[in-house]
């Protein structure tokens, strides 16, 4: 008998058809030979720090180093503290019996750095000593399965990538465990945390945001004069802007009605636009945000929820090229994806027996390749989900297209002792561009305004019909999106323009793709940052501890890019987990010694007026809110449902006794939807929906 292990349940169902497993019982299939079953995601996790005797919140405790370190059966947080998962401990009991019964094990989690950890852990928790064999695939289809099940690699070979998930469990154990704890000693509060993503992330977003608020602008001066040949026009600029008024005036007034400008260059060029590479996890992530609005965890959800219905390859991926095996089946993936809606007129665009090549790459493939559809018809999809496979399939036809060829214009001519220039484009042939014909794909050298078609040859001499003098002023950088958040989070902070070149220091981001929605998402619940419009902004609170720990280690986003790059090195079998675990102890302890330093005024508990009694306060705490008039007893817990009320929320349901929209709310069946949170007429908290009625129940 042959055990295999899934990460979920829907995807050991779809392993136990094709395997023939076609007995359902509780929590796992069995049948022709194999007994399969499932991880609920993470059931096993690193024991707290009151496990290892660390129980009281005092500076003699820092810094606490477990050694070793214990696994134990899930957490979850409830009003009472962490408490073992029933759910976690059942399924426990269920995969180990399975165990027991069977010779040898196909371990089936997602196929990447995450997916190793759950079933590794599940593993030496359960203290399993059966041998195992690895199910490595980038797609959930039954060709896929089996055709994997036909190539399992020992469980062995993967060492290394189990190595650097541990160590990245671990490594985030020790700081963020020490770190809020001693954020908490030195400010009186709880309520706060500290990560070694987290807090580097958090300093980039505000550090963004101050140098924005406190950027003074400064004017500067643009010449141009127009120049036209018979019904049409163009308008040239000065070569340099001036920065002095006075100084542009007198270049404004040099020029008169009589002015005659000679050109002394004309210069026309092709030029080839190469096509977008494909998604990978982060890329995807960012065009999901900017082009359909969407947060970078509702993204990485939907992708993951296409994945598993068998739609589109692994999503969790780092790399945006494909293998030439991958390849040969690109032609017919892309046939599928020419007769759906709104794609069918691409026809004409692509050779399918010339693609373009750009993406293909097998030295630049990581664990998964980049992101493509699997040729199954999409059915039944939620508008969201159709919106998001939209996109990669679009995204697969554009990366396939040729490039858009485009003339390149310049003209430059002389006047009145002053040199001018007009620059500009005109696509020949729109290649890929013609997919989506985004104005968004334009590049700088294609102006939005319109400057004029006049064309002019070397040596003319052509009166000056008109001359104009704009006063400008210089613009700070923008305040992060999600989607920018996310391309710095990919190069450490690093403004890189050029794609090859952002692509050669990717393995200095902070996070991992399948990571980083998770540490914005964090930040949004911690109270640190919120948005404004499409703008990420932080809260009093999130500028409050980052003016705390800016200077510090914790804070270091070169410093946590490093370690991002040493995990992979721990993949590869570059560097030892012994080499870089001793690192983090050194810096946990560093880091903490740094926070324990801080001056910070002892956090003080916030006070409302009783909605209720009208006579007591409302005592707001870490987990609770309670009013002190022990004849009243109104008490709110910050966890209503699946969300954590912040003090923003409290402060407004308090106030005026309703919460503004929470958006994301999930129902018994999973299904999210949009509220308040209000007091019913018993002081009970109760839901309010939007007055258009979409209220999903």
């Amino acid at each position: 008998m042959i055990a295999i292990i899934a990460e979920k349940p829907s995807v050991g169902l779809d392993i136990a058809r094709v395997v023939g497993a076609d007995t359902r019982n509780d929590g796992y299939c069995s049948g022709n030979g194999y007994m399969v079953t499932w991880a609920l995601g993470h059931l096993v996790s690193l024991a707290m720090p009151d496990v290892y005797g660390y129980t009281k919140t005092t500076a003699e405790e820092l810094p606490m180093l477990p050694v070793p370190f214990r696994l134990v059966s899930r957490q979850i947080r409830t009003d009472r503290g962490m408490v073992t998962d029933i759910a976690a401990t059942k399924q426990l009991k269920v995969i180990d019996s399975v165990f027991s019964k069977c010779d040898s094990i196909i371990v089936a989690t997602d196929a990447g750095r995450e997916g190793e950890l759950i079933f590794r852990w599940i593993y030496t928790f359960l203290e399993c000593t059966k041998p195992f064999r690895r199910l490595w695939i980038s797609s959930l289809t039954d060709e896929a399965i089996r055709k994997g099940l036909e190539e399992l690699k020992d469980g062995t070979e993967y060492d290394s990538l189990y190595a650097a998930a541990d160590s990245r469990a671990k490594a985030d154990w020790l700081v963020g465990m020490n770190a809020s704890r001693a954020l908490a000693i030195v400010s009186g509060s709880s309520n706060n945390s500290i990560g070694r993503v987290q807090t580097p992330t958090l300093a980039m977003i505000c550090s963004r945001y101050r140098e924005n608020r406190s950027f003074v602008s400064t004017p500067y001066w643009q010449l141009h004069v127009t120049l036209k040949n018979g019904d049409s026009h163009r308008r040239f600029f000065h070569t340099a802007n001036f920065s002095d008024r006075q100084e542009a005036e007198t270049a404004y007034r040099r020029i008169s009605s009589d002015s005659r400008a000679t050109v002394t260059k004309v210069e026309r060029r092709r030029t080839l636009q190469q096509p977008p590479l494909l998604y990978d996890l982060t890329a995807l992530q960012k065009d999901c945000n900017v082009h359909l609005d969407l947060p970078a965890a509702k993204t990485l959800d939907i992708a993951q929820s296409l994945y598993e219905k068998k739609l589109i390859s692994y999503p969790r991926t780092g790399s945006r090229y494909i293998p030439h095996d991958v390849m040969a089946c690109v032609p017919g993936l892309l046939e599928r994806i020419l007769v759906m809606p709104g794609f069918a007129a691409c026809a004409g665009i692509l050779d399918l027996a010339r693609l373009n090549t750009r993406s293909v790459d097998d030295r630049k493939v990581t664990d998964h390749h980049a992101l493509i559809t699997t040729g199954i018809a999409p059915e039944g999809l939620s508008e969201a989900e159709t919106a998001v496979y939209t996109l990669i399939a679009g995204r697969m036809l554009e990366a396939f297209s040729p490039c858009c060829e485009k003339e390149m214009l310049l003209m430059e001519c002389r006047l009145e002792g002053m040199d001018f220039r007009s620059k500009g484009s005109s696509v020949v042939s729109p290649g890929w561009r013609g997919i989506f014909g985004r104005k968004e794909d334009r590049e700088d050298d294609e102006p939005e305004t319109d400057e004029g078609t006049a064309v002019f040859a070397e040596g003319d001499t052509v009166p000056v019909s008109g001359h104009g003098l704009a006063q400008k002023k210089t613009m700070p950088r923008p305040l992060y999106t999600e989607a920018t958040l996310l391309a710095a989070m990919e190069t450490c902070g690093r403004e890189i323009a050029d794609e090859q070149a952002r692509e050669a220091v990717k393995e200095l981001g902070i996070g991992t793709p399948a990571t980083r929605a998770a540490i914005i998402t964090t930040l949004f619940k911690r109270d640190y940052i919120t948005r404004s419009g499409k703008s990420i902004v932080p809260t009093e609170k999130g500028l409050h501890i980052y003016e705390a720990v800016k200077e510090m280690l914790v804070a270091d986003v070169s410093l946590t890019g490093s370690w991002e790059k040493a995990l992979l090195q721990i993949e590869r079998h570059t560097l030892t987990t012994e080499a870089f675990m001793a690192s983090i102890t050194d810096y946990t302890r560093k880091a903490t010694r740094e926070i324990l330093n801080l001056s910070l005024p002892a956090a003080s508990t916030r006070t409302f007026t009783c909605p209720k009694c009208k006579t007591g306060h409302i005592i707001v705490r870490e987990k609770i809110a309670r009013c002190d008039n022990k004849g009243c007893g109104l008490t709110v817990y910050r966890r209503f449902l699946n969300k954590e009320l912040t003090d923003q929320h409290l402060e407004q349901l308090f106030s005026s006794g309703s919460t503004r929209l929470i958006k994301g709310f999930k129902g018994k069946k999973g299904v999210a939807f949009d509220a308040s949170v209000t007091f019913d007429a018993g002081f009970t908290l109760t839901l309010s929906f939007p007055k258009n009625g979409k209220k999903k129940k």
